[in-house]
């Protein structure tokens, strides 16, 4: 092996898809438990470490040379062998810079409210201190936690630096950020999914914001630089992220009944090499019968309910195409988990084009009078409109 990362559990890691544009290859994933770690960094049989949860510490007896910044926030997150022995390098802060100047967030002067207090807590703050911030840790147990923490309805800045709202557990959150009457910036370095409910919140209170997944391309690309001892700029990183994201994105696509979705769907599916899902398909398998059937004998309330289960778990997943009924948009909940991980896609197509076969609400309604009152929705919805002719 030449370049890995290390950690306890390392199943949703992009690191590998990201490191292979960044060219330091081949690169691992490698599960260690933790009597494993000392003998693994010992037997030397890499040239370069990415380190992560829960390593980040306890890697540091075993190195012979911690350069500054590690040593600052005691946290190690980039391992290389060199001639002269192990050195232990710490590219989050600069990671964490990156994320924050790429989505228009100053933190000069600025009252930056941390949540949480480990590893990743600390190359927030060590950064946020070195940008000109005043920074405050909130914690479970600190004097600052979560029963207080409107206390600092001030800040302007908040980071979520907790695996709090990451898959599979998608809904948490640890605070209500419309009480944060002075904020101007979110930044969560959750990068699964995409956007948390604290990012959803940012993007509905029109603040700017910004996911973990800048900041992992970014320090991974510092630390790519450390492994091949070279030093590339800046703009590389935005084209690893954009592929990184395309790669890991859900496309959703939100339309009236009989609009193509279905169609455009199977097709944008083989093209981009993701998953085709369906969400009236999967709610058909669940209620083990036909939407018709679900609407003749239990009506269109137990339908909607199970589009929202249904929903609620695909939204979770990565890399798929996702057809969705005419109507979930209604839902503003439904809308956030297709959100979560997914660009939505508005399918236009003129009223006098809509197949209605196998629709029992296009069957049954004024379809233009449909349109009018979806349409809103729709258009709320959207990151982006294709026409279907």
């Amino acid at each position: 092996m030449k370049y890995g990362l290390i950690g306890e559990n390392l199943g949703h890691s992009y690191s590998p898809f990201i490191h292979n544009i960044l060219g330091s290859v081949p690169y691992e994933l490698v599960s260690l438990r933790p009597e494993e770690l000392g003998p693994f960094i010992k037997a030397g049989e890499f040239a370069g470490l990415n380190v992560t949860i829960p390593y980040k510490k306890a890697v540091i007896p075993f190195l012979d040379h911690i350069a500054p910044e590690a040593q600052t926030i005691e946290a190690v997150n980039t391992i290389v062998r060199r001639e002269d022995g192990l050195w232990g390098y710490n590219t989050d802060c600069k990671g964490f810079l990156y994320a924050a100047e790429r989505a228009g967030i100053s933190l000069k002067g600025k009252k930056v409210l941390v949540l949480g207090s480990g590893g990743a807590s600390a190359a927030v703050q060590a950064a946020s201190a070195g940008a000109g911030a005043a920074v405050k840790v909130v914690s479970r147990t600190g004097s600052l936690n979560y029963e207080n923490v409107y206390e600092e309805s001030g800040a302007e800045v908040i980071v979520n630096a907790t695996p709090v709202g990451m898959y599979p557990q998608n809904r948490g959150k640890l605070l209500e950020l419309s009480r944060f009457g002075s904020c101007c910036g979110v930044i969560d370095l959750i990068y699964n999914p995409l956007y948390t409910p604290l990012l959803l919140d940012a993007r509905e209170l029109g603040l700017p914001f910004s996911n973990g997944l800048s900041m992992l391309v970014a320090q991974a690309k510092y630390a790519s630089d450390l492994f091949q001892g070279i030093q590339r700029p800046d703009s590389i990183i935005d084209e690893v992220l954009e592929q990184t994201q395309r790669q890991v994105e859900n496309i959703v696509l939100i339309g009236m009944p009989g609009s193509g979705k279905s169609t455009i769907g199977k097709k944008l599916a083989a093209q981009q090499g993701k998953k085709f899902v369906d969400t009236d398909t999967l709610v058909e398998e669940k209620a083990g019968k036909s939407i018709s059937d679900i609407f003749k004998e239990e009506g269109e309330t137990v339908f909607r309910k199970l589009e929202a289960e249904v929903i609620a778990s695909i939204g979770k997943e990565r890399g798929q195409v996702i057809a969705t009924g005419g109507g979930c948009v209604l839902s503003l909940e439904n809308v956030r988990n297709l959100r979560q991980n997914g660009t939505m896609v508005f399918i236009k197509r003129d009223i006098d084009k809509l197949s209605t076969e196998g629709r029992p609400l296009s069957q049954g309604e004024d379809l233009a009078e449909m349109y009018k009152k979806r349409l809103p929705f729709y258009e709320a919805a959207a990151d982006t409109v294709m026409e279907n002719k």
